[in-house]
C-alpha cells in the first residue's frame, strides 16, 4: 500500500492548521489604553490654607451646593447653542460636581482674615453660625459657538443669610445671580477647561466674602 499520497495530505493539512493557529493569534484584537482623563476644581495651595489658621470671629455655614440635573454626573459638558448639550464620554471629574464646588467654596472662604470657620454641611450641632451661605449651579461647562469659538459657561444663584438666632437672622446679606463673563477656551483642553471654571468658583468665594457682615 503506497502511504505516501496520505503523508503528503497530512502534512499539508498539518502545515495549514499551523498557520491558522498563528494567523488566528495575530487577529486578537491588541489591548488599547484606555483615553479617559479625569479633572478636578483647583483649589488654594496647602501653603495658602496652612495660613488660615489665626484671625476673625465670623463663623460661615456653607450649605450644600445644588447643581441644575443635567449637570449632575461626572462627564464634562460642553455647549453648542442655547439647546444643545455635548457630553465628553472621555473627560470626567474626578468628582461630582457639587461636592468639588462645595469643596473648593469652603477652602477659599477659609482664606479670609474675617473669618474664623467654615462649616460645611451637615453643621455641627453644638456650633452657632453667623451666615449661611447656599450657591445653587445652573451651567458650568465648556461653550462652543457656531463659528467655533470656544469660551468657558458659569452660571449660578448666590445666597448669603445670617443664621442663628441672633437679632437680624434671616436677612438676606447677598442674594444675586452670578453670570462669569466669556472667558476664551481651547476646544478640546480639558484641564484648561477645568482650571477656568476654578477661578469662577473662585469670583464666586470673592463675592460672598465681600458681602459679609461686620464682625
Amino acid at each position: 500500500m503506497n502511504t505516501r499520497p496520505f503523508s503528503r495530505f497530512f502534512r499539508s493539512a498539518l502545515f495549514a492548521l499551523s498557520a491558522l493557529g498563528f494567523a488566528g493569534c495575530s487577529l486578537l484584537p491588541t489591548p488599547q489604553k484606555d483615553p479617559t482623563r479625569f479633572y478636578v476644581l483647583t483649589g488654594p495651595t496647602a501653603t495658602e490654607l496652612n495660613t488660615g489658621y489665626k484671625k476673625g470671629h465670623l463663623r460661615v455655614g456653607v450649605r450644600s451646593v445644588t447643581v441644575a440635573p443635567y449637570l449632575d454626573g461626572k462627564t464634562m459638558i460642553v455647549r453648542r447653542g442655547p439647546n444643545e448639550i455635548d457630553y465628553r464620554d472621555y473627560a470626567r471629574w474626578a468628582e461630582p460636581l457639587a461636592t468639588g464646588i462645595n469643596r473648593m467654596l469652603v477652602a477659599r472662604l477659609h482664606l479670609s482674615d474675617r473669618v474664623q470657620r467654615v462649616f460645611p454641611q451637615p453643621f455641627p450641632f453644638d456650633t452657632t453660625r453667623d451666615v449661611d451661605l447656599h450657591v445653587s449651579v445652573l451651567r458650568c461647562e465648556g461653550l462652543v459657538k457656531a463659528d467655533g469659538t470656544a469660551s468657558v459657561g458659569f452660571l449660578c444663584g448666590i445666597e448669603l443669610v445670617r443664621a442663628g438666632e441672633q437679632a437680624g437672622a434671616g436677612e438676606v446679606l447677598l442674594r444675586e445671580v452670578y453670570e462669569a463673563p466669556q472667558t476664551p477656551w481651547r476646544e478640546g483642553d480639558y484641564a484648561e477647561l477645568a482650571r477656568r471654571l476654578s477661578e469662577e468658583v473662585a469670583r464666586v468665594a470673592d463675592r460672598v466674602l465681600a458681602a459679609l457682615p461686620a464682625e
